[in-house]
């Protein structure tokens, strides 16, 4: 299985520096992708509901002071390690959130369900801290609702 640095180096390889948090949120929906269109978890890292949006913390370490990551960042990280099908899923995530800023990706997060029912079941207010954990069930059952094929986005 590919983890959770694999993922972020290959988005990295493909759009060049970003933001962390643009990066967070693009891994994110690289999991939630992989789980509806190939129905495989991605990585295994858990994700985490931030005031900001899905964070899986694990990556957050690795980048933790840093505003804009760059290739080479995450030495753990190899792009070989995925497999074509994962990289065609995240290339279809790159295609359709890719050009998004960070502020706009964190807000489209705040208003899907996976993060709020995360949030919401550990009794976590609106602007305040807290890492409860997205389930990985949740991302399935509401991203496999919204009828998004690959070749759609």
């Amino acid at each position: 299985m590919a983890s959770v640095f694999d993922v972020a180096t290959y988005i990295i390889e493909q759009l060049g520096e970003m933001t962390a948090m643009k990066l967070q949120k693009l891994v994110y929906y690289s999991q939630a992708w992989s789980l509806v269109w190939d129905e495989e978890i991605l990585f295994d890292s858990p994700i985490e509901a931030w005031v900001n949006g899905p964070v899986i913390r694990e990556l957050y370490e690795a980048h933790k002071g840093i505003f804009k990551v760059n290739q080479g960042i995450f030495v753990n990280g190899s792009a070989s390690n995925l497999t074509p099908l994962q990289k065609e899923t995240i290339d279809g995530v790159l295609d359709f959130y890719g050009d998004k800023k960070s502020q706009w990706l964190s807000d489209l997060t705040h208003l899907e369900e996976p993060w709020k029912k995360a949030r919401e079941e550990a009794g976590i207010k609106e602007g305040e801290r807290g890492n409860a954990i997205i389930k990985i069930a949740d991302m399935h059952e509401y991203y496999s609702g919204l009828s998004v094929t690959k070749s759609s986005v």
